[in-house]
């Protein structure tokens, strides 16, 4: 994409919510807090963006130029409720899928999430689906890519990690076409290290990090209006080279003012992935 093709793009104005700039790192709790403490030290405020819609120039995206791809990639599973399902049919589609797109000598599918937006209702309560994420974030940094690696792999991953690898998430409706809390995506490139702020998950067993994001008014945000069932939306969430290529991309759910009244609540499936390279 370049700056004359993303300015004549077809847009929509909406609200992202961005972290205020912390007097020290930031944390959010995975699980439900004692009385009186609160969940999260981090302090958001909304900001009024241009989110464009990606679809006319989808086919010049890059994962290594601005860290998204959308794809048209239909799949066999029908029911994904069906976990059985998901991990044998939709993990294996996934692998062969991004195998073919990056050249990747190997690639494991780690983790899936359901999400079911109900209004009124906070992600993490205890009897609900996983919620939409309304705040701008991006899941890896640079501290907790490579420790993935480590947790989930062991005694293959001091070997693993002297090569290249990135995070990629893969992002699919599984009600289509999305047109109630849709996803925006950000383009890398108009990313600074500085806007990156690491905020410690506290889970009960372990502590992760995420980076959530301070507003730049120079990020460049994109849309997939309408997405269907049949297409995917890959993020690259970290990249273990940093050569000048695609490394994080801030991602958030947001309110589209073009959401017609009697939209059905967005309904997704997201993998996270490691991609080895080499």
């Amino acid at each position: 994409m370049n700056t004359a093709a993303i300015e004549h793009l077809p847009r929509v104005e909406a609200g992202l919510h961005y972290l205020e700039p912390p007097a020290g790192k930031p944390h959010w709790l995975e699980f439900e807090p004692p009385a009186g403490v609160p969940r999260t030290t981090a302090v958001y405020r909304e900001h009024t963006v241009a989110i464009r819609d990606v679809r006319p120039v989808a086919s010049t995206l890059s994962l290594e130029r601005e860290g998204f791809q959308l794809l048209t990639a239909p799949s066999s599973v029908r029911d994904f409720d069906d976990e059985e399902s998901i991990r044998t049919r939709y993990y294996a589609e996934t692998i062969s899928l991004l195998e073919e797109l990056t050249g990747a000598s190997r690639v494991v599918v780690f983790d899936h999430t359901i999400r079911r937006r109900m209004p009124g209702a906070t992600d993490r309560t205890t009897g609900i689906p996983r919620q939409p994420v309304p705040r701008v974030h991006n899941d890896y940094t640079v501290k907790s890519g490579p420790q993935r690696v480590r947790d989930l792999l062991g005694e293959e991953a001091d070997t693993l990690l002297q090569k290249r690898f990135s995070v990629i998430n893969v992002w699919r409706p599984i009600r289509g076409p999305v047109q109630d809390s849709p996803l925006a995506v950000s383009d890398a490139r108009s990313v600074r290290d500085q806007d990156l702020v690491a905020t410690d998950l506290i889970y009960p067993d372990r502590t992760g990090e995420v980076y959530y994001v301070k507003f730049n008014p120079e990020h460049k945000w994109f849309y997939a209006p309408a997405m269907r069932d049949d297409e995917i939306m890959l993020i690259k969430c970290y990249d273990s080279v940093d050569d000048g290529r695609a490394r994080f991309v801030p991602h958030s759910a947001f309110v589209d003012p073009t959401t017609p009244a009697g939209a059905p609540p967005r309904e997704s499936i997201e993998l996270r992935t490691l991609v080895f390279y080499g």
